[in-house]
């Protein structure tokens, strides 16, 4: 793999878009049923909020390069490949391991379809960038 191969500005747009997915998902799309999974308030989520977004948008540009760092590793790339990639991801190790999570920490089922969800599209819209811009 090589750092210098690696389209910073296509790692920078897959994280801007997968935080752009986020304010969606868990704005209007669930941010009511997700905050009431959890036992949060509105007051909760809007505590230290400079210190969450901002941590989740640096944890989510490494989660983007370190993608772009994988997907080169895809003999043909594109569009369609980095969305095969990111599917598999998303589904075979994101899903299934915050599913382990879930069941022990014993979290209702539509939490995890909350969740998972999100992750499972966010990863998939992140390697269709990232491999379309490669």
């Amino acid at each position: 793999m090589s750092m210098a191969a690696i389209n910073l500005w296509a790692v920078v747009v897959a994280a801007v878009s997968a935080f752009a997915l986020g304010a969606v998902w868990y704005g209007p799309l669930f941010s009511k049923s997700w905050q009431s999974f959890n036992g949060l308030t509105d007051a909760d989520v809007q505590s230290d909020a400079p210190r969450t977004f901002g941590g989740a948008f640096a944890l989510t540009l490494i989660a983007a390069f370190g993608l772009a760092m994988l997907m080169q590793l895809h003999p043909a790339p594109g569009f369609s490949s980095g969305f095969g990639v990111g599917s598999v991801i998303g589904l075979s190790f994101i899903a299934t391991s915050l599913g382990i999570n879930y069941l022990f920490a014993r979290k209702p089922l539509a939490l995890y379809f909350i969740d998972a969800g999100y992750l499972v599209i966010m990863v998939a819209v992140m390697a269709t960038i990232i491999g379309g811009w490669r």
